[in-house]
């Protein structure tokens, strides 16, 4: 799925070519698309037509465009293969269209927007749109139904030393903890496997040895690899992960464990290793993240 930096790439898009624009139709493709929205197409489709969207925001995966003027917010999330697309009103539709927006008019910051709307293509009907109600005395606009998902390590209202305490109460592993979007979100398996890889870290690692200092290493290779991935568009694997305009990212040449089993380690040569976890796999170096060692329980008297 899509981790911090695609969404984050995403929602720079949507600030650029769809903030400030006014709605002129909505057309629900596919229901599935908003079966989030119990209240249904048209109603989604009548509660935004001739309003303007508000800046775009972000909250870990999750994206947001506020709808002016109304105390509500169109909620976006991509899923394993949702693209938020801008296209132009006549290009041919994508064979996996599910919702189409247009617009009456291009925003005074993107004058070259004039004449494209916003399509969400999803293949496998994972992601989908919904309209919230916003979390009051929130500027942003959240969306009521994410306000229980941590802030992001890019978010300059993120907590370290709360992140800490927090991370030592878990009781959990470290790469459990990273995965934990209650604790810290945006970090997904590929971007999690990178930052353990650079702080020498093994997954496995308990989250009641972890340091102070060692939390905040962790924290800054987080940070590292996220606005590495950003400064590229981010990770594409194969065709389903692009920004609005369609272009994939290029932070996949640039990985050092994800993905590269038996490859050597870019730091000592061992060949990296991959074990399955939870229904996933991790990547590690089993040189530089050797696992924690596990003590035996003393024999009962």
């Amino acid at each position: 799925m899509p981790e911090l930096p695609e969404v984050e790439v995403v929602r720079r898009g949507l600030e650029r070519w769809v903030r400030g624009r006014t709605i002129t139709a909505v057309e629900v493709r596919h229901p599935r698309a908003i079966r989030r929205h119990p209240a249904g197409p048209a109603d989604f489709a009548d509660r935004l037509v001739g309003r303007a969207f508000g800046p775009a925001h972000r909250r870990g995966k999750y994206l947001w465009l506020p709808v002016e003027s109304t105390g509500t917010s169109v909620l976006g999330h991509l899923g394993m293969s949702g693209q938020l697309l801008v296209q132009p009103e006549k290009a041919p539709d994508e064979k996996h269209l599910r919702i189409r927006i247009r617009f009456a008019d291009a925003p005074p910051s993107a004058p070259e927007a004039a004449g494209t709307e916003l399509r969400f293509v999803d293949q496998r009907t994972f992601g989908g749109l919904s309209l919230h109600a916003q979390v009051p005395g929130e500027a942003d606009g959240l969306p009521d139904v994410i306000a229980h998902i941590a802030r992001d390590p890019l978010d300059p209202a993120f907590d370290d030393a709360a992140f800490h305490e927090a991370l030592r109460r878990r009781r959990t592993t470290v790469k459990r903890a990273l995965l934990d979007q209650s604790l810290i979100s945006g970090v997904g398996n590929i971007y999690a496997d990178e930052a353990l890889w650079r702080a020498k870290l093994h997954y496995d690692r308990p989250t009641a040895t972890m340091t102070r200092p060692r939390s905040a290493e962790l924290l800054d290779h987080v940070r590292e690899v996220m606005a590495e991935a950003l400064a590229v568009g981010g990770t594409s694997f194969d065709s389903l992960y692009v920004n609005v305009n369609g272009e994939s990212g290029y932070f996949a040449r640039s990985l050092d464990a994800y993905g590269r089993e038996d490859e050597p380690c870019r730091r000592c040569g061992t060949p990296i290793r991959r074990r399955p976890w939870m229904n996933r796999s991790s990547y590690y170096c089993p040189r530089c993240q050797r696992p924690p060692v596990r003590r035996a329980l003393p024999a009962p008297r």
